[in-house]
């Protein structure tokens, strides 16, 4: 029952991070990569990005077109230092991580 649990929960965030790549992006593995971060840490809990998630921030389906990779690594490493109101916590990611889901937001657009 376990195990059926897990391959369930496999495929759904295998099919989340496939509904949320264009096939523009799949061409670059940060892309992915960062992809597969938006999905591991949950980032579709307060965000979309297509029909994925959840619209409680900001839809970040054409955030790329908006903000630059660099803007968004800015954002990303302390979002309160960019917007002392905002509402984004500060999150728990290496420096590796954030340039790696900045790809993939930049990619948005």
């Amino acid at each position: 029952m376990l195990l059926a649990a897990f391959i369930g929960a496999a495929v759904t965030l295998a099919a989340g991070v496939g509904a949320i790549l264009g096939a523009r992006a799949q061409d670059r593995p940060a892309v992915t990569a960062g992809a597969r971060l938006f999905m591991d840490h949950g980032c579709y809990g307060c965000h979309r990005i297509g029909a994925l998630g959840t619209p409680i921030g900001p839809d970040l389906s054409r955030v790329g077109a908006k903000y630059s990779e660099r803007d968004l690594t800015r954002w990303l490493n302390d979002p309160a230092s960019q917007k002392p109101n905002a509402h984004m916590p500060r999150l728990e990611l290496t420096s590796a991580d954030i340039t790696t889901l900045a790809a993939f937001l930049a990619a948005q657009r």
